[in-house]
């Protein structure tokens, strides 16, 4: 029988790159390649090999499923604050054989602040899209314009008079 006299402590690994048999670096090569340039785990197996580096394509989508969402957590953390001009567009497409509407917002920065998918395009379904996006970032827009129209500029807030505030009304703001 064992002694538990003294009992091995058990220590955690000291990095999420632990136990696998190339370094780190090449990992984060491997992922940051296919996560950002689109490319497939044979294209990414191949520009390994031109660097001497001998990896199957099973082991950078093993590396991938493994470390897509730790980097996908990091790139959240640096992303801009979310902008107070939105710029939104909504577009018709066929989902499950079923014909839905997809709501998508965007600010000044060009990063994506919310997408929707609805079955119905009336004012409920971009109010509900809106409060969501809303609720999310925190954010209230002081502008909006739709990128079907790019001259079409509804003011929304305190700053809007009434005549802009109807046509928000009626747009669905």
């Amino acid at each position: 029988m064992r002694s538990h006299r003294y009992p091995r402590p058990h220590q955690a690994p000291s990095s999420a790159f632990a136990g696998y048999r190339f370094p780190p670096e090449v990992i984060t090569l491997a992922v940051r390649w296919y996560l950002r340039f689109g490319l497939s785990f044979r294209d990414v197996e191949e520009l390994l090999a031109e660097r001497a580096i001998e990896v199957d394509h099973v082991t950078v989508f093993r590396w991938v499923h493994r470390f897509a969402p730790e980097f996908a957590e990091a790139a959240a953390a640096r992303r801009h604050i979310v902008g107070d001009r939105w710029h939104v567009d909504e577009t018709y497409l066929k989902v499950g054989g079923t014909w839905r509407y997809l709501f998508r917002a965007i600010d000044q920065f060009g990063q994506v602040i919310d997408v929707y998918l609805s079955p119905r395009r009336d004012a409920e379904a971009a109010r509900r899209f809106f409060d969501h996006a809303i609720g999310r970032t925190r954010v209230s827009p002081t502008e909006g314009r739709t990128l079907a129209a790019r001259h079409t500029t509804v003011t929304v807030g305190p700053l809007a008079d009434k005549s802009s505030r109807e046509r928000a009304t009626q747009s669905g703001w």
